[in-house]
This record gives C-alpha cells, structure tokens and sequence, in this order.
C-alpha cells in the first residue's frame, strides 16, 4: 500500500458546499495525467447504506455495477471519472459499527474492550485501504460526508489523522470551507474559514489544500490571507467560485494549477495533464442554448436530488443534439385527480419520461400518462418502473385485461401482468429481495432497442423487486407490445416496446446509472433525438 497516494477531501462551515464535486474534480485531473484514480465515501449516519433511505431526504440511491446501493456521489465519482466502481468505494458508519460488533459478538477480540479507538478507526483505515488495494490505483481519493465539527464523524477524522502519519507525504488533505457574502458590507468574509481549519487541526490534522467556495468572484488578497491565517502555501488555496455548470469545476481547478500542485505535493514528477475532453465537452454544452423541454413524471419532485442521474443523463442527452434540457415536473398523483392544469402539461411538453420508484402513490396517474404517450405518439422513456406501467397500461387499454396491475400494489389481483418471482432471481445482497446490480441482456434482431444500442448483447443495472409475467407475453407482442430484450436465458424481460410508435420504449434496469456528461446512455440519446 505504500506506493498509493491517498487524497482526503473534507468540508467545514457548513454541509452541501460540494465536497463530491471536489473529489470527482481532483480525480477527473489527476485521471486526465494518466494516472489510475478512484474514489470513495465515508459517510457518517448509521444507516447501513442508502438503500433503505427516503429519497426526500437522501437523493437518489446509486447502484453499482457490483449490486451496491450508494451515495448519489458516487454517481457524480463515475460520470467525472468514467470508471465503474465498487461496494468498497462507499462506507458507513453503521457498516463499520455492524461489523465491529458482530465480531466482538463471535470473539474476535477475545473478551477485550470494544472502544471507538483503535477499533472502530481501524476498521475504517482497512476499508480505505482494501477500496484501494481492489480496485490497484495509483491515486485514492476519500471524501469524509458532513463537516468538521460533527460529533458522528470524529472517528472519520482521527482516521484521516492516522493515515497522515501512517502515508506521510503520500497522504493530503483537501478541505473545502465557505466565504460567506455580507450584503451590509459588500464583502466576502474569511472568518469561518479560518475558525473550519482551526477546528480541523485541532484533531492534528493540517490541511494541504484549501478550497474556499464562493458565490462571487474572490479577489486575491482574500485568497492570500486565507493562506497565512490558515498556514498553508499561497498556491495552494484555491477559488471555489459558482459556476454555470458542475462540469467547468475540473477546468477552473486546473486553471488554478491544482493538478500541478497535487503532483508537486504527491511527489509524482512532472505530468502532463490532458483536459481536451473537458475542454470540448463544457464548449458543447455552452453553445447548446435552445430549450428543449421534457417531462419527469415521478414521485419525488420536490427534491431533484431524488432523479439526479436520470435528469443529468437527459441534459447530457440534449448537449450531444444541441439542445438545452429542461425540466417539466409532472405531478402523477394530479394526473391521477385529472387536475387540469397538471394534465395540461402533458400536451406541453416534447416526450415524457417515467422513472423508477416503490409504492403505489401515484401509479394510476403513471398509467394515465403512459396511455396519452402512446394515443398521442408522444415520445415515451420507461425506467424500470416506468418499464412496468406500459406494460399495464397495454393490457389495460389493448388486451382489455381489466384492471391489470402489478403484484407490487395489489398482491391479490386476478391480472397480475408484473409480478415477484423470486426463484429466477440470483441475490447479490446478502438478505435482500432485490434483483441488484448489472446483468447481462440479450436484445432481438430487427428492433428498435437493437438500432439504439447497435449490438445485441448488453450489460445493464438494475435495482427491482417485479419483474414482467411471461404468462403473458404471447398476448402482448401478438398485439405489438414486443419483448426487445431479455435475460440470456429467455426468461426475465428486460426491454419492452411499442411497434406502431416513434418511440415508446421501456427498460427494466436503470440506463442513467451508466450515462456519462459528455457520452450519453444511447437510450437517453435516441430518445431526446426522436424529439428533434
């Protein structure tokens, strides 16, 4: 482990300032320099990890390659690095406590006293180091979720302090802080920066690199005072200032010669940092200005958090045709009242996309915008669930299926046209009931999923308990709901479409989990390109 240089990012002032931004920044230029990066998160809650966490209060849950249920940083460390990560790359608190204790409970430490110090830091040292050591890379970079100060995330902390000492100069830490505006004064305040590093070397840690982010453009001096308050090179502060977009964030850290700064402090020689890709990626994505608006029709709509990958996949999308994304919110649950306003919208909008989610709420409203996407030819994007309400709109409105549903909302239906099949299903979490994670997909000649994609075999994630009833599957495709993609074996559903439309298709994995900023998923390609 000695040859692995290790990057900390933590935050201070206040949370949300974008410590995942930072990370993914700093490992977008230091890849950009061919060096092997990766990320990971250490967050401080108890839960075990997001999977069972509200989406209202967590954002998205991010799934891996591997069937791990994540942070939605994690999504922002993969689309900025474009490299799949692991189930090792995020760690909590209530991971690290559940194991610690479940060992002590087995023996493990032979009747010792279980403390906080050494060995719950211990545990999380080893799980940095194991993220590491899988995934072989030349450069690890951690974030530590919340602030300094937090009471959870002490133990996070002394673990930083630890590695410092342990890696030397193979170790850094970044910290991010807030210059608050006062409107009074007219002037960005350096204050709370300054008390942040305080507090944060009061746990022996001194930071290496400071970001200070501001909504304003942050004069020099400011920078330079940060730098002798807070004790660290005048290089080595850097300007954290709003920018239109998070993806000009890599380009204006390395304006301020970060890559070359972490090099020089890493010990790594001279490097060449390559950044064309950012550079024409954020120019296309600035010259894309005419409006292009679709619309979302979930449950969550109060947080965009809650279908962060899903509404960057779309922008990400628009850019590849020249088009600016917008976001129309479609409230299922009016369209389910037929709330005239709401319903309205459907008429407004160019093409519609239905997203995952669990729960019945809202699902007629679902099933009523599924049945006007396919009356009207209007452009149709299905998302695992969204995958599900064609299908019961189908055999609703066209194979006269009444009140087909899915075993999901009314487990004791007559007509369940979804439902819960267990026994085809390998488990990759241990006590879930999910099918987690990506999986193979082989896709039927001569379809439109086979013209997006170009190829007939696929890998794709997924996070799903219900999958498509093969009883029925003759009805359907005799009536031009046609099974495009499936399971090597023939016998889960994974594409669905419908024939006589421009385009009204459905998928029963999550294609945003694999979109990228500047190289869009092809489904979320073809789809925005049906509406241009």
């Amino acid at each position: 482990m000695k040859d692995t240089k290790f990057v900390f990012v933590t935050g201070g002032v206040c949370s949300s300032l974008g410590k995942g931004i930072v990370a993914s920044s700093t490992a977008a230029i230091m890849k950009a320099a061919n060096q092997k990066v990766g990320i990971m998160k250490l967050d401080p809650y108890l839960n075990v990890d997001p999977g069972t966490m509200s989406p209202f209060q967590h954002g998205e849950v991010f799934v891996l390659d591997d069937g791990g249920e994540t942070d939605l940083d994690l999504g922002h460390y993969e689309r900025f690095i474009d490299t799949p990560l692991i189930s090792d790359c995020s760690v909590s608190s209530g991971k690290v406590y559940s194991e610690v204790l479940a060992e002590e409970r087995e023996g493990k430490y032979l009747g010792g006293t279980i403390q906080i110090v050494p060995h719950i830091t211990d545990k999380l040292r080893s799980k940095v180091e194991l993220a590491a050591k899988k995934l072989k890379v030349d450069i690890m970079v951690v974030e530590i979720g919340g602030t300094v100060g937090d009471i959870e995330a002490e133990p996070f902390f002394e673990v930083l302090r630890q590695m410092k000492h342990k890696y030397g100069k193979n170790c850094l830490s970044l910290h991010l802080t807030l210059l608050p505006y006062l409107a009074a004064s007219k002037e960005l305040k350096t204050k709370p920066t300054q008390l942040s590093v305080k507090e944060l070397r009061s746990k022996g840690i001194t930071p290496d690199i400071i970001f200070c982010r501001a909504d304003l453009k942050i004069p020099k001096k400011l920078l330079k005072k940060v730098a002798y308050f807070c004790d660290v090179d005048d290089e080595a502060v850097i300007p954290a200032e709003t920018v239109s977009s998070i993806y000009e964030v890599p380009l204006r850290f390395q304006q301020s010669n970060l890559g070359n700064i972490l090099a020089k402090k890493l010990d790594l020689g001279d490097l060449t940092f390559d950044m064309s890709i950012w550079e024409n990626g954020v120019s296309k994505r600035k010259k894309a200005k005419k409006e292009l608006i679709i619309g979302l029709a979930g449950k969550y709509n109060e947080l965009d958090d809650a279908y962060l990958s899903v509404i960057e996949a779309a922008k990400a999308a628009g850019v590849f045709h020249g088009r600016k994304v917008e976001i129309e919110w479609i409230d299922t649950e009016k369209i389910e009242a037929d709330d005239t306003e709401e319903c309205q919208k459907l008429e407004s909008v160019a093409g519609i996309i239905v997203p995952g989610g669990f729960g019945n709420r809202g699902i007629e409203g679902k099933i009523k915008v599924a049945h006007y996407c396919r009356i009207n030819k209007k452009p149709y994007l299905g998302l695992c669930l969204g995958s599900q309400i064609m299908a019961m709109e189908f055999a609703r409105n066209i194979l006269d299926i009444k009140n087909a549903t899915s075993e999901e909302f009314h487990p004791k239906a007559k007509n369940l046209v979804v439902h819960y099949i267990p026994e085809q299903r390998t488990i990759r979490k241990k006590g879930g009931t999910m099918r987690l994670g990506s999986y193979p997909c082989k896709i039927k000649a001569g379809t439109l999923a086979e013209k997006v994609y170009g190829t007939q075999k696929i890998n794709e994630r997924h996070r799903h308990r219900y999958e498509f009833n093969n009883a029925y599957r003759a009805e359907f495709e005799a009536a031009g709901f046609l099974i495009s993609g499936e399971s090597p074996n023939g016998e889960l559903v994974e594409i669905v479409e419908v024939t006589d439309h421009p385009f009204m298709i459905g998928s029963q994995f999550h294609p945003e989990l694999k979109s990228r900023p500047f190289e869009p998923h092809p489904l979320f390609r073809d789809f925005i390109g049906a509406l241009v």
